[in-house]
């Protein structure tokens, strides 16, 4: 992690340059910061910008998205802020994972923290239960049916399935480190903690963990969870959607903190 840094750093002042915005807020999003890469895992960064005053006074719709191929296991991109501000109204999983992630590699200015301390008003249990939802039962239909099994694929439903147990049982959002919900999800001395740690090892190590047997005791957790999940999800609450004057403050003192200098 420390080597790759610097590269990390140097490439976000690039896209400033080159992109002639500023950026607030970068910081991993994937595998490493679940806490289980692999020695070949890319570097998953996510990041939010904002542009000049002068672009948003527009009367056309703009690209709000920043890309970059993957190259050299660095994978980037990032969203613009108002973009940004306009998902969090909706309590979207991705964005308040990004602003609780355990590995940042950049904050400047006070966005990022701003959107951190008005968050629990946003949080909608509902929308978020079933983004985690969704996501398991999407990728346990492509990947974990059959007797032999990509054995790597445990892992992104296993996360989301805990997410949405992590909802259900603390009303909050779910952290993004695998280990701190496999310790407070998961029995411990129970096969399947038992089982789980055994991938984790192995994974890490390096293992690679293409097709084989499923595992029955891990298959059958995650069918009853699913399936309860499924019931209950509808009952929980939504956002309200408001907060809409408070956002609308944030983005306009953001962008006078950003750019009163220039």
């Amino acid at each position: 992690m420390t080597d790759f840094r610097q590269p990390i750093l140097e490439e976000l002042c690039h896209i400033e340059r080159q992109e002639q915005v500023r950026i607030l807020y970068a910081c991993e999003s994937g595998s490493r910061a679940w806490g289980f890469p692999s020695q070949d895992s890319d570097y998953d960064v996510r990041f939010l910008y904002v542009r000049p005053v002068e672009w948003y006074l527009s009367i056309f719709d703009q690209r709000d998205v920043i890309e970059r191929p993957i190259s050299d296991k660095l994978d980037i991109n990032g969203w613009d802020l108002k973009k940004a501000l306009n998902l969090f109204r909706k309590s979207n999983p991705l964005l308040l994972e990004w602003l609780q992630s355990p590995i940042p590699y950049y904050e400047k200015y006070s966005a990022a923290e701003r959107i951190r301390s008005i968050s629990p008003l946003t949080f909608s249990p509902k929308s978020c239960m079933y983004h985690y939802l969704n996501m398991a039962k999407g990728n346990y239909r492509d990947y974990l049916q059959g007797a032999q099994v990509k054995i790597k694929k445990y892992f992104y439903v296993l996360r989301p399935v805990l997410a949405c147990e992590w909802i259900e049982r603390f009303n909050a959002m779910p952290p993004m480190e695998f280990d701190v919900l496999v310790d407070r999800l998961v029995p411990e001395g129970s096969e399947l903690k038992k089982v789980i740690r055994e991938l984790v090892e192995r994974k890490m190590a390096g293992d690679e963990m293409d097709y084989e047997p499923r595992i029955n005791p891990i298959n059958d957790f995650l069918e009853q969870k699913m399936n309860h999940f499924e019931r209950t999800a509808v009952h929980l609450k939504s956002a309200e959607g408001g907060q809409a004057h408070e956002l609308d403050g944030l983005f306009r003192a953001v962008l006078g903190e950003v750019w009163e200098n220039r």
